[in-house]
């Protein structure tokens, strides 16, 4: 089953400017913003395409949807079924006999386009990166935009990622916090950039997508968001240009509008030591080199070097603990991830 309506997917590693792309569509006159509804991956695994859902089954997928949308993806874990009503009506409006979870979520992205007189949908989860293929399958009509950011600078903003409760992020439970915490080494995040990156590559020639860097954005704004217009077909309007200054893992939310260029050039002024710099560049070389990004000269220092690789297994199995609820089918998305 595919599905022709036109749907946007931002993507990209975490913290590649997915969420600050998120906010410039919010200010389009025509496009709606979802919530990261982390449908793929989360909610739905490869294995699932065609499977014919019960009615149940069905509104407790929709009420997930629902919980997300409404309330945010940092509730994921909360009582769904405060919206099983709203839930059994979206599923009333679909064709009983040929219910899938891909077909519930087409069905609510489309409903909630009608419901806020818009007309087109946009969905940002950066980890649909490494779902491209089945994306581009049941929506040939879908329109991706890769967002792409130096390995460094992801790397101080994962770094920092927990401390976003102190800087603005109210929506960022103690529980999320230590889970970023863990979450961080520089091995992990080094093979993460590099399989996204991969990950894309293979639609580089797809005309349905187009690839981003996060700082030619805060370099030209205008002139890359007239690009990303005119590819998701578009008029550009000047209210995308008017974002403030949030989600930032190393400074305090802003109501400052505009763009920032520093932004792009953090991780040079300090927060990461010179192994973690090292291990970016030795793992993630090639890509670095081919998405126009220079080689900083480093060394590396032993004692640290030794460190960050007795706690990679560690650090990795203890992160795979804390987002096993994240995952519908670990195997797979750990093939997808770590490939």
């Amino acid at each position: 089953m595919s599905f022709s309506d036109k749907i946007i997917f931002i993507v990209g590693n975490s913290r590649s400017g997915t969420t600050m792309m998120l906010r410039i569509f919010n200010n389009h006159p025509q496009l709606m913003v979802l919530n990261e509804l982390h449908f793929f991956e989360q909610l739905w695994a490869p294995e699932d395409k065609g499977q014919l859902l019960s009615e149940e089954a069905a509104v407790v997928l929709a009420s997930k949807l629902l919980l997300t949308q409404r309330i945010g993806y940092m509730t994921h874990d909360q009582d769904y079924t405060q919206f099983s009503q709203e839930a059994r009506m979206l599923i009333a409006e679909m064709d009983m006999r040929n219910i899938t979870a891909e077909a519930v979520f087409n069905h609510f992205t489309k409903r909630e386009v009608q419901l806020n007189g818009k007309s087109v949908v946009c969905e940002k989860t950066p980890q649909n990166v490494f779902y491209l293929k089945e994306i581009f399958e049941l929506y040939p009509n879908a329109k991706v935009i890769n967002m792409v950011r130096d390995p460094r600078a992801i790397m101080l903003s994962q770094k920092n990622k927990w401390n976003r409760r102190n800087l603005g992020g109210d929506y960022m439970t103690r529980r999320e916090a230590l889970r970023l915490r863990i979450n961080y080494h520089p091995i992990t995040l080094s093979k993460l950039w590099n399989a996204a990156i991969q990950a894309a590559a293979a639609f580089s020639s797809d005309n349905r997508m187009i690839t981003v860097r996060f700082e030619d954005l805060l370099e030209a704004p205008e002139t890359t968001l007239y690009r990303v217009c005119e590819h998701i077909g578009v008029a550009f309007d000047k209210n995308m240009m008017n974002i403030t200054q949030e989600s930032s893992s190393v400074e305090k939310d802003s109501k400052e509008i505009g763009f920032k260029k520093e932004r792009a050039s953090n991780w040079k002024k300090g927060g990461l030591n010179a192994t973690e710099i090292w291990i970016c560049q030795w793992m993630c070389g090639k890509h670095l080199r081919s998405n126009g990004y220079e080689i900083m000269p480093v060394k590396v220092q032993p004692l640290r070097w030794l460190f960050y690789c007795i706690s990679f297994p560690i650090k990795i199995s203890l992160a795979l603990l804390m987002n096993l609820n994240r995952m519908k089918n670990i195997v797979e998305t750990l093939k997808r991830r770590m490939r």
